[in-house]
């Protein structure tokens, strides 16, 4: 997403980063379904959500997707495990990943497997695509090989682990001896022209700390990487030479430009034209081939590279990267019942600054619920329309056009902007729940519940009332069950997603007359 053009409505001086782009399409990555959904994967997915949703609210036409990543040996080895072939193993765990995605309230447009039809066309294209510009060639290949990170190491990356040599860096367990006749893609001739690419677009890698990353791993020299095997039978044919299967790469990133029609003809492949470049958002681990392997496949290719690459930290358990291997793994749909959908989403995205490591804890997930949502956002709706009730008569008065609130409100919106638009969504959160803040505060310095019924009252009241409207707005793209449930109780009509920014963010919105009901605690208080 790229820096918007100033759109000021009516009570509105808008920070001169708000803006909107024609057209954005955010991607995640594609999940691997050797074993079910994590919290480490809706982590990811959330934070896509959460975007996406934004955009969107700014009236930008958003195209979402995320998948799974269905070829490869570790596919090929858990179905011979389990007796089925590949295509059933696959079959059984991708829709789980699905359905926990809806359970999530993910607002994903697509949802792409790399055994579709559609996938291994992009794939083929892409391939001939790489093979006529003289940049695959056929070479033999002996080397060490994570079969969990399906890539190569070179002796000074391994570690050694509990004794054992030759380990892998990332899943610390030994790594396999492969010897075989291999394509070869020539990334080493790529080097320079990545560098010039990255040096004319300094905002492509955020945040800085981690593209700095992306970077020192393209200066310290790139070798060429295999991408095919002849020893896997699972996986996508070269269209030049059957006998060998695409190898992890081509296979797997192609699926971002397979969504938008990518090798397709007719109305899928204006798809292409009309949303390609992606913004992506994934995780470190996988820099190098996001960030120096994918560019490079598109600068031969003859492809646009992406808009935009996002990269996250982990979310440690114990201080460990969640996996099958180490046994850490959090099922986020377990979470949802102790404390309820939005707030596992709102914790998702409030916790940790977008491109840090965060370490889950079940005492900071509940502790971050009571702070900020039971304390802050539940105890000032249920606070202003008990006042509302017994003050009111239950019925919204209009908020003052020159209210010491207008100033905050205007704050928080170009704030919450911003802070989206750098896909930061805890500063994002923390500057709308600014709003939150000095709304308790301007009830708790005028004290309503202790006024007569009256104008004063009324003022204060509609001046509440008009923040907890945009309040609802902005925090919708988090938690937006719970948006829509403000956005009702205070009287308004419609959906709150249908909102568009940054008119809806004017002051003086709110509609007196409306009626104002209480209704459940949004945020029961959980103990411990």
């Amino acid at each position: 997403m790229t820096r918007l053009q100033n759109r000021a409505p009516v009570g509105i001086d808008l920070a001169s980063s708000v803006a909107t782009v024609s057209r954005t399409y955010v991607t995640t990555p594609i999940y691997y379904v050797n074993a079910e959904p994590h919290l480490g994967h809706a982590y990811t997915t959330i934070i896509g959500d959460a975007i996406t949703r934004w955009s969107r609210l700014m009236g930008t036409p958003t195209k979402f997707l995320t998948g799974t990543d269905e070829h490869g040996l570790k596919i090929q080895q858990a179905a011979e495990a389990e007796g089925v072939t590949p295509q059933e193993f696959t079959d059984r765990i991708a829709p789980k990943f699905a359905a926990a995605w809806e359970k999530l309230n993910i607002a994903n447009d697509d949802f792409i497997r790399t055994t579709e039809q559609r996938h291994k066309d992009a794939v083929a294209e892409l391939l001939q695509r790489c093979y006529d510009a003289g940049d695959i060639e056929l070479d033999t290949f002996a080397g060490k090989y994570c079969v969990a990170c399906e890539e190569y190491y070179q002796d000074d990356e391994l570690i050694e682990v509990d004794g054992h040599a030759d380990c892998c860096p990332i899943h610390q367990r030994p790594v396999q001896y492969f010897e075989e006749e291999n394509y070869f893609f020539r990334l080493s001739r790529f080097q320079d022209r990545l560098l010039d690419w990255y040096a004319a677009h300094p905002n492509a890698l955020t945040p800085e700390h981690r593209g700095n990353e992306a970077l020192g791993l393209i200066r310290s020299g790139l070798r060429d990487f295999s991408i095919s095997r002849t020893s896997l039978e699972w996986g996508i044919p070269l269209p030049w030479d059957e006998k060998h299967v695409t190898y992890v790469w081509f296979d797997a990133l192609t699926n971002y430009l397979a969504a938008v029609g990518f090798g397709s003809s007719g109305e899928d492949a204006q798809d292409y034209t009309d949303w390609w470049p992606a913004t992506h958002l994934i995780g470190k681990d996988i820099v190098r081939q996001h960030c120096v392997y994918w560019p490079a496949m598109l600068m031969s290719a003859g492809v646009e590279l992406p808009q935009r690459w996002a990269i996250g930290g982990w979310l440690l358990v114990g201080g460990e990267k969640m996996s099958k291997t180490s046994g850490n793994v959090v099922n986020p749909l377990d979470l949802i019942d102790d404390i309820g959908l939005d707030g596992f989403r709102y914790y998702v995205l409030a916790e940790t600054a977008y491109g840090n490591d965060g370490d889950f804890t079940y005492e900071g997930l509940v502790g971050k619920y009571n702070s900020d949502l039971a304390n802050n956002l539940g105890n000032l709706a249920a606070r202003v329309a008990t006042v509302v009730e017994k003050k009111c008569g239950g019925i919204g008065t209009p908020p003052d056009p020159d209210s010491a609130l207008r100033e905050a409100a205007r704050s928080a919106f170009a704030d919450t902007a911003k802070f989206w638009d750098d896909l930061q969504p805890s500063r994002a959160l923390d500057a709308t729940w600014g709003l939150i803040r000095a709304t308790n505060g301007y009830l708790e310095q005028h004290e309503p519940w202790k006024a007569e019924p009256g104008t004063a009252v009324d003022t204060v009241m509609g001046d509440a009332l008009e923040a907890l409207r945009i309040v609802a707005i902005l925090c919708s793209p988090a938690i937006p069950d719970t948006a829509q449930a403000v956005w009702e109780r205070i009287g308004m009509r419609g959906r709150v997603d249908d909102q568009r920014l940054p008119d809806a963010a004017a002051w003086g919105r709110y509609e007196p007359g409306n009626t104002v009901v209480k209704g459940d605690p949004l945020f029961p208080r959980i103990k411990l």
